[in-house]
């Protein structure tokens, strides 16, 4: 028998559109190129993001078009996020820091249309435009207000200006496409780092879905009252979600731009008052060393959170931050595979009594699956045991994590034949659920019957 609910589908115009009845007046702040900032609400990024649709309609863009970004953490890039998807056409980030080989590979097998540029990266962009196969126009974002250069002076006459493209652009004439939440809303490729970057193709529903996580209390426990800085980049895994998370729940958003220095980072989190942030363990190493050789320069008091992910953080670290400076540190694990959260290292009520260095070798853990997210661990024997012991490679599936790569055979060796995605990475699954990384399988040396870590 079938339910009688309605078939509202999950996918980010929706998002969007709560943004847009709900908190116009949110802030948006943009660190600069120069380091000014950039003030607007975020009623006027979705007003901006409806000016894009139109200006990529008018360029021949439409439905499942491949549209790039190469770009760092701006209001500009925001803005693409929500209106890229929004159109029917798909967002993909390009990351910045791969060489440029794998740039070309990357954007002739996506066949991107469009790529949107800022404009300090153009050098970068320059290496890679010669050695498309698809044709590509180039829109060129630069800050508002900023001087455009004369047609041609840039060697192509065929550049476009990011925000002369959007003063012409008519916001009424944005139209809302119907969308089906199974629908392709943004990609990203692997590193490259076991072979050729390999595109993950992200779903209206499965982002729609790790959104949602987010605002629960097991994951970031997001809500309109948080003001959020991803140091994380928008070119990385979607900046872990973030920009779509705080869009839906209305959350301030604290952009940075270029600039993820220590002390940029810093200066931002205390004069922002931020009380969400999320990075990889080396930008927050930085922070620590910054805050430790300037006590009481930054008033981080408003920081209730800062995320750590992309590799394991190191349990000084942890202890440095809570100790030193009281600054809760919350440990997450995914992959570009998993849209990208899979777990969270939430300490359970049951450790509430437990030592302090118990409370904290646990905490440096990867942490347990977010709801709709299920982990499993193979070693050589079959399926290992949550003993916290036995080892074996993590095995994940779940409501955002990709079944297939893009222009990929049905399954390939990283899918199981009952549809688990092999990540690689070598566990031990406490008997809570907990996950513990132990290193990467092909990191792993075998040496009498025994597995040894590479590190």
């Amino acid at each position: 028998m079938r339910g009688l609910m309605m078939e509202f589908p999950l996918t980010i115009p929706a998002m969007v559109r709560r943004a847009a009845s709900l908190f116009p007046d949110k802030s948006v702040v943009t660190r600069r190129p120069d380091r000014s900032l950039d003030r607007r609400t975020l009623g006027n990024v979705i007003e901006r993001s409806h000016r894009l649709a139109v200006a990529l309609h008018d360029l021949g863009i439409g439905r499942s078009d491949r549209v790039a970004t190469l770009a760092w953490t701006t209001h500009q890039h925001l803005e693409a996020y929500l209106a890229i998807p929004s159109m029917g056409a798909v967002l993909h980030t390009l990351n910045l820091r791969l060489h440029p080989d794998d740039l070309v590979h990357i954007m002739n097998d996506a066949e991107d249309r469009v790529v949107l540029v800022d404009e300090s990266l153009l050098p970068l962009f320059e290496k890679v435009r010669p050695r498309l196969t698809t044709p590509t126009q180039v829109i060129v974002m630069r800050p508002p207000g900023a001087a455009v250069p004369a047609a041609g002076a840039t060697g192509d006459a065929a550049t476009l200006d990011y925000e002369t493209l959007l003063a012409a652009a008519e916001p009424g004439r944005f139209a809302e496409v119907t969308l089906d939440e199974t629908e392709a809303a943004a990609m990203c490729y692997t590193s490259g780092t076991t072979g050729m970057p390999k595109g993950v193709l992200y779903s209206h529903r499965a982002i729609a879905l790790h959104t949602m996580a987010e605002g629960m209390v097991e994951c970031l426990g997001l809500s309109r009252d948080d003001v959020v800085l991803p140091i994380v980049p928008m070119f990385h895994v979607n900046a872990w979600g973030l920009p779509f998370a705080c869009t839906l729940f209305g959350c301030g958003q604290v952009l940075p731009g270029p600039h993820l220095d220590p002390k940029s980072v810093a200066e931002l989190l205390a004069g922002e008052r931020v009380t969400v942030t999320a990075g990889v363990p080396t930008v927050w190493l930085g922070l620590l060393q910054e805050l430790d050789a300037n006590p009481g320069k930054y008033d981080l008091s408003a920081l209730r959170c800062l995320a750590i992910g992309g590799s394991a953080a190191p349990l000084a670290m942890i202890r440095g931050y809570e100790e030193r400076h009281g600054i809760h540190v919350l440990h997450a694990w995914g992959m570009t595979e998993t849209t990208p959260i899979g777990t969270v290292g939430r300490m359970p009520g049951e450790l509430q009594s437990a030592s302090r260095e118990e409370q904290l070798r646990y905490r440096a853990r990867q942490g347990t699956p977010l709801p709709f997210i299920e982990v499993r661990a193979r070693g050589e024997q079959g399926l290992a045991p949550w003993d916290g012991t036995t080892l074996g490679e993590l095995e994940i599936r779940g409501a955002w994590v990709a079944e297939r790569y893009y222009r990929g055979a049905e399954r390939d060796s990283r899918f199981t034949d009952d549809g688990w995605f092999r990540t690689g990475d070598v566990v031990r699954i406490m008997p809570g659920g907990c996950i513990e990384i132990a290193d990467r399988s092909k990191d792993l040396v075998k040496s009498g019957g025994e597995w040894i870590s590479s590190v």
